[in-house]
């Protein structure tokens, strides 16, 4: 287990050109060696055009005989993929796929909302996954207190509003960026006006 542990510090780090892009990933050319890097959808529309240059955070996976590298654009997305796939019943591709439907703010928010509905809605992760989900995180991470004022934004208020925003055509990658950073102008929280809040950010 040390030796795959000092792999994966090795592999910490790639910077070369853009060698080609697929619907999961890209190869990237380090010196003429083609690494194949799976990346979220995030990480993904952030690659520059075939030829250019990029970089990226690399977690090489190691089990058995299964060799994967992943790439991330952030510091901040891959240190929540490395904590995501600590979970029990995530696996690195479930990972991608919730980085893929989350920002880093937004995962962080449901996790501290507990919103199981929303954390259900990625392929591969059951209810009882997705508790299970939470409740772990919850405790790695350094997440703040989500107050408002002398109420409580509960998560089926942001999650009829966010059902709502899907409604009018938003992804739901989409919807969860909009809802992001939502600041109360008083003590109650409604969908009207997270809807309101989230259709400002989209334009």
């Amino acid at each position: 287990m040390k030796s795959q542990g000092a792999i994966i510090e090795v592999i910490a780090f790639l910077r070369g050109k853009v060698q080609e892009k697929r619907s999961q990933g890209i190869i990237l050319d380090v010196n003429g060696v083609g690494y194949d890097l799976w990346l979220s959808s995030k990480s993904l529309s952030e690659v520059p055009s075939i030829n250019e240059e990029a970089s990226f955070y690399i977690h090489l996976y190691v089990r058995e005989d299964t060799l994967q590298l992943f790439g991330f654009t952030s510091c901040a997305e891959k240190d929540l993929f490395e904590q995501l796939i600590s979970v029990s019943g995530i696996g690195p591709k479930v990972a991608i796929s919730i980085l893929s439907a989350f920002t880093v703010p937004a995962l962080k928010k449901a996790i501290i909302m507990e919103d199981v509905d929303l954390v259900t809605s990625i392929p591969g992760i059951g209810k009882k996954t997705a508790q299970r989900l939470i409740l772990e995180l919850k405790e790695k991470l350094a997440l703040p207190d989500f107050k408002v004022a002398s109420g409580s934004a509960t998560g089926s208020v942001f999650s009829e509003a966010r059902n709502a925003l899907v409604s009018l055509g938003c992804t739901l990658s989409e919807a969860n960026k909009a809802l992001e950073n939502f600041l109360p102008s008083d003590d109650e929280v409604t969908v009207e006006k997270l809807v309101r809040h989230a259709l400002k950010n989209l334009s």
